[in-house]
């Protein structure tokens, strides 16, 4: 008992210690007073302790034969491949010899509650923020970004699409044949979505997604690796799955976990890279140096804040007027329903 105690209280203490160093430093550098250029990591994925951090959840839980892994993988200088995350495994549609279960197909991860400080349960504030940038290698399948915050209803959960230049490339479908690579067939789609798909869950990128539009065909020092910025007001607020009306903003000041989930109910394996989750106001000069060595002729280019509207730029007001109105148009969209996805597999 007084080993596993005194572990404990040594975790408690140094994160209260990391905590309080963190808040210390916004203050001495009165960000506080103004909008933050500087990243704020959240998941670090180079820190193989971020890896074996996090859970992995999958429909076995229930019966089915999807598997799941979350694995380090170490650094490859010579390729300009940084150290990181392999989500990896299998997706099955098989159902088990169990009447209750209707519908298998589904694999994620997210880390693990962060514990307590000296002050409660320790969350995440990305409130000063406008994005949730990540950096991933993607095979190009669905997959699906899950916010989870201090809500009134702990199993609510934001979700949007993570979105890739794989994204930018793939038809809608035009047919019913062209569902085979879809969640749900068209009459699924129409009883779950009556009203239409959420912008932030569709397959075509919302204009308020930043993502690169790079258009060179080399891919000198990237290897596939692309930076996303998705905006924290367009994520879904979703139950089990359901996108819950009415709609309320992500509780940003207390974010408690943040996962990618797979739930596009493709038979076969599946493979994504992820090697760093932060919040941003866009790639600012403390990011562009990693961001150009890693991702290469796919680098997003340097912005701080101007596509959040952080600055007084004319062109850059004009472009945050659009994604308001992308953003209210999500926002006005009710009574839709959303994905069947992780249902209390988010749970501890």
């Amino acid at each position: 008992m007084f080993p596993t105690r005194r572990l404990a209280q040594a975790g408690f203490f140094r994160r209260s210690a990391d905590e309080f160093g963190r808040l210390s430093k916004i203050a001495w550098n009165t960000e506080a007073l103004h909008t933050p250029t500087k990243p704020y990591v959240l998941l670090d994925f180079e820190n193989e302790g971020t890896v074996t951090g996090c859970k992995t959840m999958a429909d076995r839980a229930v019966g089915g034969f999807s598997t799941a892994s979350l694995d380090y993988e170490p650094a490859e200088p010579s390729t300009n491949t940084p150290a990181h995350a392999r989500f990896h495994g299998s997706i099955s549609t098989k159902l088990p010899d169990n009447w209750r279960v209707e519908r298998t197909g589904y694999a994620a991860f997210r880390n693990q509650d962060r514990g307590f400080w000296l002050f409660g349960r320790l969350y995440w504030d990305v409130d000063p923020y406008a994005y949730l940038a990540l950096r991933i290698k993607s095979d190009g399948r669905r997959y699906t970004v899950n916010v989870q915050t201090d809500a009134v209803v702990e199993t609510d959960i934001h979700q949007h699409r993570l979105y890739t230049r794989h994204h930018l490339l793939r038809d809608t479908p035009k047919s019913e044949e062209d569902y085979d690579f879809q969640a749900d067939s068209p009459d699924d789609v129409e009883e779950l979505y009556p009203s239409g798909l959420p912008a932030a869950l569709s397959d075509v990128p919302p204009e308020s997604t930043i993502i690169s539009t790079s258009t060179s065909t080399t891919t000198s020092g990237s290897n596939g690796w692309e930076t996303v910025l998705l905006p924290f007001n367009s994520f879904v607020r979703t139950n089990h799955g359901f996108v819950i009306e009415p709609q309320t903003s992500l509780t940003r000041q207390r974010v408690k976990s943040i996962g990618i989930g797979l739930t596009d109910r493709v038979e076969g394996p599946f493979d994504l890279r992820i090697h760093k989750i932060w919040a941003t106001n866009g790639i600012s000069e403390a990011e562009i140096e990693e961001e150009r060595r890693i991702c290469g002729d796919y680098a997003l280019p340097l912005d701080e804040g101007v596509s959040s509207g952080w600055t007084n730029q004319p062109e850059a007001k004009s472009k945050v007027k659009s994604i308001k109105e992308e953003i209210k148009k999500q926002d006005g969209d009710s009574n839709k329903k959303g994905l069947k996805g992780l249902k209390s597999e988010w749970e501890e």
